[in-house]
């Protein structure tokens, strides 16, 4: 399923859930019963691996290749999620995506490597691959975050070429939209998503990115979860990884991907980690049906898991030689 055509056609009919000490009692025994499932899945886990969120088997498929050369897990991400980045037809990362409401295409992008180390891009204009030029702000200033005129600024300083974003496709939907839209975000209708990555290499060691062009006809200047450690993307190369898709106001306000990271540090499985996560958000947020947050994790051993808010999310996963698509099981269950 597309992932915008997911988030635009998800259902949100009438739910009724009290929050407080019993938000989660069915919850607990579905909990058990995935964590079951997952634990079975990954009873013989192993890596290289790479998982992605939603259906990007290309993209998974570079970073594989990119595994089976022998190289990092941090240069398999970077590569994987140049794919879509290039990928005009997605209309939410790199060229083509959907643009703020003035129309110009902004994206945010971060990477993170297995010793810590963390760059990222936000408010970044006319560069096709955010994602490697948050690596170069990573390897090559004293910075972790540069953002606007001043990442574009950097990026053509090292060698990238400015481009056009706005594809006609998103042109046209832009200009469409203007006609009737309100000047407010209408979750579900101006969508969002991202594509978060998550890799092992032959080594062990665990590596992350997460590209965006963030929320269609957003303000100008709106940043979202994506490019900022912690909440759009974690590593801690002795426990795991974590990174979210979905609205990323939401994924912002619990830290999310540190917070699954922190879980599994406690001894939760990736797919507790996940569920948990998923369950903070339900918690703190009443109008969790107009809405949409994925995620992904992955710990040491090559395990696995995934978990979201509604119906609709997928996961792109290559490990042992295959690469799946894979539905991810959600708390909405109505």
């Amino acid at each position: 399923m597309k992932r915008r055509k997911f988030i635009q056609n998800a259902s949100l009919s009438t739910f009724g859930i009290a929050v407080g000490s019993s938000v989660f009692a069915s919850e607990k025994k579905l909990s058990s019963i995935i964590s079951e499932e997952i634990k079975s899945e990954n009873s013989t886990a192993s890596f290289p691996l790479v998982i992605a969120t939603w259906n990007v088997n290309n993209s998974t498929a570079e970073a594989w290749r990119v595994l089976q050369e022998g190289k990092s897990a941090l240069d398999a991400v970077e590569k994987g999620c140049m794919i879509e980045e290039a990928n005009a037809e997605g209309q939410s990362v790199g060229i083509g995506g959907l643009p703020d409401r003035d129309g110009n295409v902004t994206l945010d992008a971060c990477i993170m490597d297995s010793k810590g180390n963390y760059g990222a891009v936000v408010y970044l204009q006319n560069i096709m691959h955010p994602i490697s030029v948050a690596r170069k702000v990573m390897e090559d200033t004293p910075h972790v975050i540069l953002a606007g005129k001043g990442a574009e600024q950097f990026a053509i300083s090292e060698g990238f070429k400015p481009v056009d974003l706005l594809t006609d496709a998103s042109k046209k939907a832009w200009e469409e939209w203007k006609k009737t839209s309100q000047y407010k975000p209408i979750i579900n209708i101006e969508n969002h998503d991202t594509i978060g990555m998550l890799a092992i290499d032959k080594n062990g060691d665990i590596s992350g990115g997460c590209t965006t062009s963030g929320l269609a006809y957003k303000m100008a200047g709106r940043v979202g979860d994506s490019p900022i450690i912690g909440s759009g993307l974690f590593i801690d190369n002795e426990i795991g990884g974590a990174t979210a898709t979905g609205l990323g106001e939401e994924v912002l306000k619990t830290v999310g991907s540190f917070l699954i990271v922190e879980l599994m540090r406690q001894g939760k499985t990736p797919q507790q980690a996940c569920e948990e996560a998923i369950g903070r958000i339900i918690k703190k947020s009443p109008n969790f049906k107009d809405f949409q947050v994925g995620y992904i994790a992955v710990n040491k051993k090559g395990e696995t898991g995934y978990y979201s808010i509604h119906d609709g999310f997928w996961v792109t996963k290559y490990q042992d030689g295959k690469n799946e698509n894979i539905p991810s099981d959600f708390y909405d269950k109505k």
